[in-house]
């Protein structure tokens, strides 16, 4: 049975989407404040985390980065902060997906789904990926660049194993969307990718504002360039 943790402080949308998830066949655990939520993510282990934004003692996003400090879990933010701002800060900061309220609830299925999913898919057992410098250990899910461990988040992992699994193969805006989010790919657009584009290039190339290794294809998308 898949896990779930949701962090939320209205108590009427905790319930009724807790039970929803329930119907769904996930076990779900609640916190209502970011101390609580801490708390329990230590003593628990879950394989997706809904985290609201706004807490009675604090930030979901702070909580967000505490948790990326020691894991790729799939992170979705559902939220009322609407912005542009607020859902780039989100992303930057290691979430996977970002839906705002109000929401429909079939969407919100949809999506939780997909990310179970792809994050399923992705950890089964394979010979690593290798080049470039970068060695991606998929069973372990464990990346490094020239030896040094990297912290991904979910998507960036995924997203790095797909051009890597495709090496000097120019990979469309849609067809990375529909790989990694297999359904509902018309709620990401193509901004939401270049976000997780750039974020991911901060990590894995030596100097991000000229990329060696996802390199751009004008008017076409992105490409893995092997260059050893």
């Amino acid at each position: 049975m898949k896990r779930i943790f949701f962090v939320e402080d209205d108590l009427s949308l905790r319930d009724g989407l807790s039970f929803a998830l329930q119907k769904q066949g996930y076990a779900v655990d609640t916190a209502r404040t970011r101390a609580e939520a801490e708390n329990l993510w230590q003593a628990g282990r879950y394989d997706l985390v809904i985290l609201d934004v706004s807490l009675p003692d604090g930030s979901g996003y702070e909580l967000c980065r505490r948790i990326r400090q020691t894991s790729t879990v799939p992170i979705l933010f559902l939220t009322a902060a609407d912005e542009e701002t607020d859902i780039i800060m989100g992303l930057d900061l290691g979430g996977d997906d970002y839906i705002t309220k109000p929401f429909k609830l079939a969407v919100l299925l949809s999506r939780i789904h997909a990310l179970l999913r792809r994050s399923e898919n992705f950890s089964r057992d394979r010979a690593p990926l290798c080049a470039n410098g970068i060695t991606v250990d998929l069973l372990q899910q464990q990346v490094r660049k020239n030896g040094a461990p990297l912290e991904l988040t979910a998507t960036e992992y995924k997203m790095l194993c797909l051009f890597m699994e495709n090496p000097n193969q120019v990979l469309s805006p849609e067809q990375i969307l529909s790989r990694l989010w297999d359904c509902d790919e018309n709620y990401i657009d193509n901004s939401t990718l270049t976000v997780y584009i750039r974020r991911l290039r901060t990590k894995i190339e030596d100097d991000p504002t000229n990329p060696q290794k996802i390199v751009t294809v004008r008017r076409m998308g992105y490409k893995w360039n092997v260059t050893e």
